[in-house]
């Protein structure tokens, strides 16, 4: 039994040395996100946004929209620095979709004005936010980035119309 054990480590052992493998890749991957965000157009109860003209250093990591419980779009990036950024927009209640979405950031009482529009400054232990109450709608710029990466993305996101 000894004598099997042994010829298993040192066979795994050959493979291991000898099957070519790169650990220096990057792990996450980009996704296309212009099919999902034409269907959440079509779909949405308010003008969906989603950026133009970010560098091509920004990669979009996650995306989905869901018509039930709130009309929920989300589309998630790493920005140049590999930092989170996420936008997340909804018609759900702001008391409990807020927390849900900034990872329990709180509003600082102070504004940020991205493009003519007034968001709110949240901060949290994970995650910073931006944040656009509309008329039957919030917009949420939020993630683990600087606030200067959160204003970005803000002021490059667009709708349809």
């Amino acid at each position: 039994m000894f004598l099997s054990l042994v010829l298993i480590v040192a066979a795994a052992g050959v493979i291991y040395v000898f099957v070519p493998h790169d650990d220096s890749g990057d792990p996450v991957r980009a996704v296309d996100y212009r099919v999902e965000l034409a269907t959440a157009r079509r779909a949405a109860p308010y003008q969906v946004v989603a950026p133009a003209g970010l560098g091509a250093d920004w990669k979009a990591t996650s995306v989905s929209y869901e018509g039930d419980d709130g009309a929920n779009w989300h589309l998630g990036f790493l920005d140049p620095d590999g930092k989170y950024v996420a936008v997340e927009q909804s018609t759900a209640p702001a008391k409990t979709y807020l927390p849900d979405v900034t990872q329990d950031a709180k509003n600082t009482g102070r504004t940020e004005t991205v493009a003519g529009q007034e968001w709110q400054h949240w901060t949290g232990d994970k995650y910073d936010a931006l944040v656009l109450k509309s008329e039957g709608s919030t917009t949420v710029v939020t993630g683990s980035a600087p606030t200067a990466r959160l204003v970005e993305m803000a002021a490059a996101l667009k709708s349809d119309a």
